[in-house]
């Protein structure tokens, strides 16, 4: 019996090796799983507490936001090994990449995106447009494009004389981006447009969507989902989407934890920026580093849709995500992260 123990055969002695193995994965995959459900936590807390905020106070207010998470994680290649980290932010340049959400959104959805890149050693900043996220402004007030970028072009004509920034736009806040690409060109060192309405000069953020949802016109007359602030007999002021619309549209490959803090979280849209013409120069906007990232299982902006665009206006690169929703720093984190370094290294 004793010997049974000392003498152990090798087959024994592996099956024991593999369940000691075993037991440490599952330990590590716990503890993993522990720390990404407290991010949500966390994400989801903060965005309960705003929408809490933001139905008791009036007035209006910008905030920035960083990381929500001070924790260090092991993550995927180039940073698995911490030792790579300094070679590989050599090649980057530009650290700062300033995030612009889309419609509905605030600066709450990149919140996986801040905690990776501020992983990586980078900078990111995440916006709320006037409106939107913890900015407590009025959407049925917000009426121009100039009024609704106002925090953005804010924050870029406040950088260093000499300093600039890698910008991301995600959705109509690619109309956002072009704008700023306009009045802000010796700022931004690359324009990243994120499944997002990358026009052409005078064309409208909602033209690009109209294979979704009908014409301009059609839509301002027909919608179901039009917000009249300023009375029913008055012009629409702004539009929000049902539950069920916003989860089919946008939300087909998220995770269940990131559709409820959105849910929590999705203010009304300002109808007035997105139905506004842009006007967009060579010298200024043409001048710009574009490039745009694909997403191919997107149901708010087909891929077909995002395929004309950059065939109407072709920019530097392309890039894709497969299996992305509209949203991939919910449903594609990891993929939408090495393509924002893979850009950022580009010279």
């Amino acid at each position: 019996m004793g010997n049974h123990f000392i003498c152990m055969r090798k087959k024994d002695t592996r099956g024991k090796s593999h369940g000691s193995k075993s037991k440490r994965m599952g330990r590590s995959q716990r503890k993993l799983m522990t720390e990404e459900e407290f991010l949500h936590r966390q994400a989801l807390s903060m965005a309960l507490q705003q929408n809490h905020l933001s139905q008791r106070f009036d007035g209006s207010m910008s905030r920035r936001i960083g990381s929500t998470s001070s924790r260090r994680r092991n993550l995927s290649d180039p940073f698995s090994n911490g030792k790579q980290a300094p070679d590989f932010l050599e090649n980057i340049k530009l650290k700062k990449f300033v995030l612009v959400h889309g419609e509905g959104f605030g600066a709450w959805c990149w919140y996986k995106t801040i905690a990776l890149l501020e992983e990586a050693g980078l900078v990111p900043i995440a916006i709320d447009l006037t409106g939107s996220g913890i900015d407590l402004a009025d959407t049925n007030n917000v009426t121009t494009l100039a009024e609704y970028s106002r925090p953005l072009i804010s924050y870029l004509e406040n950088l260093p004389e000499d300093e600039q920034v890698i910008l991301v736009g995600h959705s109509t806040g690619g109309a956002c981006v072009s704008y700023a690409l306009e009045h802000c060109p010796q700022k931004i060192s690359k324009a990243i447009f994120l499944c997002a309405t990358m026009v052409s000069d005078g064309q409208r953020p909602f033209d690009v969507f109209a294979e979704e949802l009908g014409s301009a016109e059609r839509f301002i007359l027909e919608s179901q989902f039009l917000i009249h602030g300023n009375g029913e007999d008055k012009p629409p002021t702004g539009f929000m989407f049902k539950k069920q619309q916003m989860k089919g549209l946008y939300f087909n490959q998220s995770q269940t934890k990131d559709v409820a803090l959105a849910m929590v979280s999705m203010r009304p849209v300002p109808l007035g920026p997105v139905m506004e013409k842009l006007s967009l120069s060579p010298e200024k906007y043409g001048t710009g580093r574009r490039f745009f990232i694909q997403t191919l299982d997107d149901h708010a902006l087909s891929p077909d849709v995002q395929e004309k665009l950059v065939r109407d206006s072709p920019p530097e690169r392309v890039f894709k995500i497969k299996g992305s929703d509209h949203c991939p720093f919910f449903s594609k984190p990891q993929a939408l992260h090495k393509i924002l370094l893979e850009i950022a290294r580009i010279p």
